[in-house]
């Protein structure tokens, strides 16, 4: 036992991993796995022993004053003096801005690829300061992600470009229009042969409209969109099983069997938030049935997690596999060669494939985007096979333009620059500087085009290297429309005026169009009054009203099987042995970072803290790699390499993960940037230098060197533990069946006489909420929407690091199993206060900054609180954070517009945890008792209820019986965490309930759930 270690650890800390409800070992990292002796000496100490005190050294006649006044300083709280602040009102205010109260506007989030996320923005006084979801809106549904969370720190970034410059001088947009319209007349050539205009992926109608009237005008200029993580993949596969280009989008609320190909189609893609809530919506163990997932990843992900089957697979072996499972299928795929497999591999494949076939119609098999196109084909067509199109499977016209006439690729713009032949080259938003393929060398070609000009949101590394940059609108400071997933069109309307000089990329080709002056508001309008003359008005303030466009869905088109499939698919097959040896070569997956994407939100502080779902890892990538693969090369974690991958060449750190395919290196991108704000600046690994345009996700070839030392990695998943204690609760779909009340302990279960004293009754409402890990997919939107709604401060990595990290609801992330390389199964649980009836916080707090309210909440009084820590030392949930610096930024006058108000920013040397968003309870009790009447069910969601696309999280009045979580806590599947030591938790979780096909139950290793 480690030095200070108290002996009531000691039974607990001889555990190295807890139990599932039937046996399965649960662990959080692979030194508890190991039960190592430094990792169970971390876990006896409360503090970390390297986090520092704070600064100043109190003596011991500071210590009785402080201690001596800490009654008087109890007391007169709430009679502190708020500073002064100088406000300019308005001169004839708006009627429905009252101080106080907030209005919500819809407008939509272009995400990648340009598609939209509708969303509800809260706004205070003019601010905008909260994102919700729009229920309106078919990619939302009500819900969110954890990038529209943190859009509002992205607005009001003071990093964020503000002015026009002209190499590294400030310049204005007169000058540039000027200057665009004498380069057009000077080197734009005939017919605008030498204009080139390079954007990302869009489905904006009106700025389609735009390109192609561009187009008109200047008829031999070239239109290129790229994106790092576009798959061009996609449209081949379409035009190779079908015989015309689709896009396809899936229903996975009518799939009763899925199969997913290296999809991590829960929490990525422009469809995700809705592609999670209908998968949800058939996870519930009570209904009548009860989905069915086959995951096949080369690396870990989310949608992996949430499978009843999980095979990890190196990516040069997925062709193989895919093949083998269409033939399982019996698809008429002529004389192409029979696949040999692993015994394991085959047994997987008939048993999938016998579930599909007992589904037709209600089945699925989705490929993932950054797959090749004979996979992506061979999913269409399994999918067509099964009968799954126009139920499951839908296919509509492309959401993207893909008009041939002026359509252009990156290569071919590259070689246009390297040929000399691009005279005027506009550049509106991304950044290829640093994401286009390393190959491409467009950098040094970039610098060829005579005028050059970026539009974007940071001066960043195309900035650098283009003669003009030119500042970004925000798109909650811009008006513009955008088409969702399924093609209806969403309205992206302002929720404030431009705080800097920003224009959109509609006003930017407006200029190259010969109306420099014309506003983004001015061409929406008009483009969709052309489209629905008849009463625009109205249909435009409902459109607006409802951030959708009524009727702009795309109808469902059909398809068949292209009768030269076969012949050609054979052509696109890659197909290695499986199982060869790779003769000390590794294979590389690169991935978007589940946190900042492509690289897009590296400037984003809460998206950097926020810990990646399967790694925890923070503020950094790092090189991925099979526990098997370490012990083979001699690594350990933070062990710094060098990979070489074509000539190419990057040096970083290792992390072993668990899951991951033996020989497989995953690295995701976003990292390694340059010439950007501090929060992304020369952090981590720049995956772009070694990705190329023949192998943008999996390459092979690569080979790994040692080169000593060590790089810190700030990884959450090791604190705030609970002491190896039976936290996740998990069983198969049969047991369940078997036995409902498996969750149940019967130590857990205190009978209503077990006290002395009486409870204490809550006459009016008592508060409560229900987490079903079931549904939580461990997307991490949760913990960033507590972040906005809280003003909750990013620590950076260093503090992360010294686990200082500040926020209130943390997801700890369990594998189950013995086996590291291969584990069992993966669950998320997400942890916030518990709100206990029976708090050990309150019982130790000396000044009582810690209370319970009427109504069962666990409050926080920051102005009492002088920062003992006795409270978080106490709590075993380990869910309090303490500011042990100055963590908030109260100089930047920008930040002080993205607070807010209703909640108090705190300081140096205070406690603060979870609330359950009492500033929302307090609102949606004035309303109510304005109206005469008490709150109603589900009227007030906290913010990480509103954010979870899953619906896992629900929060009411337990003292309502027809409230759901009155009704989900009377569920079998209901228990609390730690409830053995009394303390009567008013959050409790619903257990996991798996449901594994029995003729796979002995490798998902689900019998230990049986």
């Amino acid at each position: 036992m480690s030095k200070g270690c108290h002996d009531h650890y000691a039974p607990l800390v001889s555990r190295p991993a807890h139990l599932t409800a039937a046996g399965a070992r649960l662990w959080r990292t692979l030194d508890e796995l190991q039960a190592k002796a430094e990792d169970e000496a971390r876990l006896c100490n409360e503090f970390p022993a390297w986090a520092q005190q704070l600064g100043s050294p109190v003596g011991r006649r500071r210590f009785l004053q402080l201690m001596g006044a800490s009654l008087a300083l109890a007391n007169s709280a709430g009679c502190l003096r708020q500073p002064v602040e100088k406000i300019v009102p308005y001169v004839k205010p708006p009627e429905q801005v009252v101080p106080g109260k907030s209005l919500f506007f819809a407008t939509a989030m272009p995400q990648d690829q340009g598609v939209a996320l509708g969303l509800l923005v809260e706004s205070q006084m003019g601010r905008p300061i909260k994102v919700e979801g729009n229920a309106e809106h078919p990619a939302s549904l009500g819900a969110t992600n954890a990038a529209a969370q943190a859009a509002v720190l992205g607005l009001y970034d003071p990093y964020r470009s503000q002015v026009v410059t002209r190499d590294g001088d400030v310049s204005t947009w007169d000058l540039f229009g000027g200057a665009l319209r004498e380069a057009i007349k000077q080197r734009g050539g005939e017919r605008g042969r030498a204009i080139r205009v390079l954007t990302e992926p869009t489905t904006s109608p009106t700025f389609i409209a735009q390109m192609e009237e561009a187009a008109r005008q200047y008829p031999e200029m070239r239109w290129t969109q790229f994106s790092p993580t576009g798959s061009e993949a996609a449209w081949e596969a379409s035009r190779l099983a079908l015989g015309a280009e689709h896009h396809v989008y899936y229903r996975f609320d009518r799939a009763k069997t899925i199969v997913s190909l290296d999809s991590d189609f829960l929490c990525s893609g422009p469809a995700g938030v809705r592609y999670a809530r209908d998968f949800a919506s058939l996870r519930r163990p009570g209904g009548e049935a009860m989905s069915r997932l086959y995951a096949v990843e080369s690396t870990p992900g989310n949608t992996g997690a949430a499978a009843d089957h999980r095979l990890s697979l190196a990516p040069s072996q997925m062709e193989a596999f895919v093949l083998a499972l269409a033939q399982a299928l019996e698809l008429p795929l002529g004389d192409l060669q029979t696949v040999s497999l692993s015994e394991t591999l085959t047994r997987w494949i008939a048993a999938a494939a016998a579930d599909l076939k007992e589904h037709r119609g209600a089945s699925l098999v989705v490929a993932g985007p950054e797959q090749s196109a004979a996979v992506q084909a061979l999913a269409l067509a399994m999918n067509q096979s099964l009968g799954n199109f126009g139920k499951t499977v839908i296919l509509t016209a492309p959401l993207h333009s893909r008009a041939e006439a002026n359509r252009a690729t990156l290569a071919e713009l590259v070689d246009d620059l390297r040929q000399d032949r691009v005279g005027v080259l506009l550049i509106l938003g991304g950044n290829p500087v640093y994401d286009a393929p390393a190959d491409y060398q467009f950098a040094k070609h970039l610098a060829r085009a005579p005028f050059r000009a970026h539009l974007s949101l940071y001066e960043d590394e195309t900035s650098a290297v283009c003669e003009w940059h030119l500042p970004a609108a925000h798109f909650l400071e811009s008006w513009g429309d955008a088409r969702a997933f399924d093609g209806a069109a969403s309205v992206i309307q302002p929720l404030i005026a431009p705080l800097y000089e920003g224009r959109t990329e509609l006003e930017t080709i407006s200029a190259l169009l010969g109306r420099p002056g014309q506003k983004s508001y001015e061409l929406l309008r008009a483009y969709w009054q052309a489209k629905h003359p008849d009463d625009f008005e109205t249909y435009w303030q409902q459109s607006v009203h409802d951030g959708v466009l009524a009727d702009t869905a795309f109808d469902a088109a059909s398809a068949s099987l292209a009768d030269d499939f076969a012949a050609k698919l054979a052509g696109q097959l890659r197909l290695p042995e499986v199982g060869a040896d790779r003769g000390g070569e590794f294979e590389v997956v690169f991935r978007a970072d589940p946190t900042i994407g492509d690289g897009r939100y590296a400037t984003n502080g809460w998206l950097q803290e926020l810990p990646k779902p399967m790694t925890r890892l923070t503020w950094d990538n790092a090189f991925f790699i099979a526990p098997s693969t370490a012990r083979e090369l001699n690594l350990e974690d933070e062990d710094v390499i060098e990979l070489a991958l074509a000539g190419r060449k990057v040096t970083g750190p290792v992390f072993r993960l668990p899951g991951q395919p033996a020989g497989v290196v995953t690295l995701h991108l976003g990292y390694g940037r340059e010439n950007v704000a501090i929060q992304g600046d020369q952090r981590g690994i720049n995956a772009y230098a070694v990705r190329t345009s023949a192998a943008p996700w999996h390459a092979s070839g690569a080979t790994i060197k040692k080169l000593g030392g060590k790089y810190r990695l700030a990884v959450t998943q090791g604190h705030q533990r609970m002491a190896g204690r039976e936290l996740v609760r998990a069983a198969s779909l049969a047991e369940f069946r078997e036995r409902p009340d498996f969750a149940k302990r019967p130590h857990e279960i205190p009978a209503n006489d077990d006290t002395l004293m009486p409870d204490w009754r809550y006459e009016v409402y008592a508060w409560g909420m229900s987490v079903d890990l079931n549904a939580c997919v461990g997307c991490g939107g949760c913990v960033v929407a507590c972040q906005a709604e809280n003003n909750i401060p990013v620590v950076g990595k260093e503090q992360v690091a010294r686990e200082r990290e500040m926020h209130w609801l943390r997801i700890d992330r369990y594998w189950a199993g013995e086996d590291e390389d291969d584990p069992s199964a993966t669950y998320f649980q997400p942890v916030m206060c518990m709100h206990c009836e029976h708090a050990p916080c309150e019982l130790v707090c000396p000044v009582e900054a810690t209370t319970h309210s009427a109504e069962g909440l666990n409050d926080m009084v920051y102005n009492r609180c002088v920062g003992t820590r006795y409270c978080a030392n106490n709590c075993p949930y380990k869910v309090r954070r303490f500011n042990f610096l100055e963590y908030n930024d109260w100089e930047t006058p920008v930040f002080k517009l993205l607070r807010n108000p209703d909640v108090t920013v705190r300081s140096r040397g205070v406690m603060e945890k979870c609330t359950y968003c009492v500033q929302r309870i307090n609102e949606g009790k004035i309303g109510a008792e304005l109206d005469g009447r008490k709150v109603r069910d589900g009227e007030i969601k906290t913010a990480c209820q509103a954010a979870c696309p899953t619906g896992a999280i629900v929060f009411g009045d337990i003292n309502d019986r027809d409230s759901l979580v009155t009704r989900l806590k009377a569920s079998p599947l209901n228990y609390g965490l730690l409830t053995e030591l009394n303390t009567r938790p008013r959050t409790t979780y619903l257990a996991v309930v798996k449901n594994p096909n029995p003729a796979l139950a002995e490798d998902s290793g689900q019998e230990a759930h049986a």
